[in-house]
């Protein structure tokens, strides 16, 4: 049976994405000089560009609680020292948030490859 005080510590997104050399220090600059708002639009730029601006069939507006909800478990787990600091940012309950951890499979995202 897994801990479930089991720390979140060392649990950086940002440290990930360095160590899957998927960002850099210049990159992190430029982003800090974005707001959220203009981060996200950026990134969805992005996407469509990649798909020919095809964005057709993708329900984004239905699909953006879930995005966002995505985001910032995992910001609180990278953030907090314990999944029980994590539940309280959120103002959630800890057995609460043991579920939304399974049902966002946050485990799976923060295993080391």
């Amino acid at each position: 049976m897994k801990d479930k005080n089991i720390t979140t510590n060392n649990k950086s997104i940002i440290n990930k994405l360095k160590d899957q050399n998927k960002i850099n220090d210049s990159l992190l600059m430029g982003i800090s000089s974005l707001s959220l708002e203009e981060l996200i639009a950026v990134k969805l730029e992005l996407a469509a560009e990649y798909i020919n601006n095809r964005l057709y069939g993708f329900d984004i507006w239905r699909k953006t609680n879930y995005i966002v909800k995505d985001a910032i478990l995992k910001f609180a787990i990278s953030t907090t020292k314990s999944k029980k600091d994590a539940a309280r940012f959120l103002g959630i309950t800890p057995q609460e948030f043991q579920k939304t951890c399974r049902n966002y499979k946050i485990d799976d995202y923060f295993k080391e490859n």
